[in-house]
């Protein structure tokens, strides 16, 4: 069963709104083998202009869930942001089952349902090119420039001082995210 970890930004979490989050995400559960366990994050926030955006991120085993929706109103972003997070447990679960099931594992992340079947035509994946890259040591401001330059929203590469790989890229805001990779460059 799903813990739920609900707060405000600029906005009082009253008792009515954390009901109704909990009983919209709640709805998820179906889709889960057994009763999921796992800590929901909920974040709830009103900007200046009165719209109202929620962000959900639901991290499981094997699996993170994450949406965020910006509607007029915080209910109407709750509805949103669970119909979002439904579409990527529909989307997922016959390919995550099936891969567990190839590999052996029966600890099933999704219940089987009767339109798998349906689901699956929506999974497969098509990688319709492949590129490889050359990765430079440099520093995140530089990898920033090269970024910008490509006119790329992201850019890896290997962090001059520290010796790891990493990734740069673009926020929504306009701004940067780092994002450092725990692991040797082969």
């Amino acid at each position: 069963m799903f813990t739920y970890n609900i707060r405000g930004e600029n906005i009082e979490i009253t008792p009515a709104i954390r009901e109704y989050a909990e009983k919209k995400i709640g709805k998820l559960e179906k889709y889960f083998q057994g009763e999921p366990d796992g800590t929901v994050y909920v974040n709830a926030k009103i900007y200046p202009n009165r719209d109202a955006k929620a962000e959900v991120t639901i991290p499981l085993n094997r699996l993170t869930l994450r949406a965020e929706e910006t509607s007029q109103d915080l209910y109407g972003s709750i509805d949103l942001v669970v119909d979002k997070l439904e579409r990527q447990v529909r989307k997922y679960k016959t390919k995550i089952n099936r891969k567990a099931r190839e590999g052996g594992n029966e600890d099933l992340i999704f219940a089987a349902g009767a339109d798998e079947e349906v689901e699956e035509q929506d999974v497969d994946i098509e990688i319709v090119r492949t590129k490889r890259i050359g990765v430079k040591p440099m520093s995140a401001e530089e990898a920033v420039l090269q970024m910008e330059m490509l006119g790329h929203d992201f850019f890896i590469f290997e962090d001059a001082e520290e010796g790891n790989l990493s990734l740069v890229y673009a926020r929504a805001n306009g701004k940067y995210g780092l994002i450092e990779i725990d692991g040797e460059i082969v």
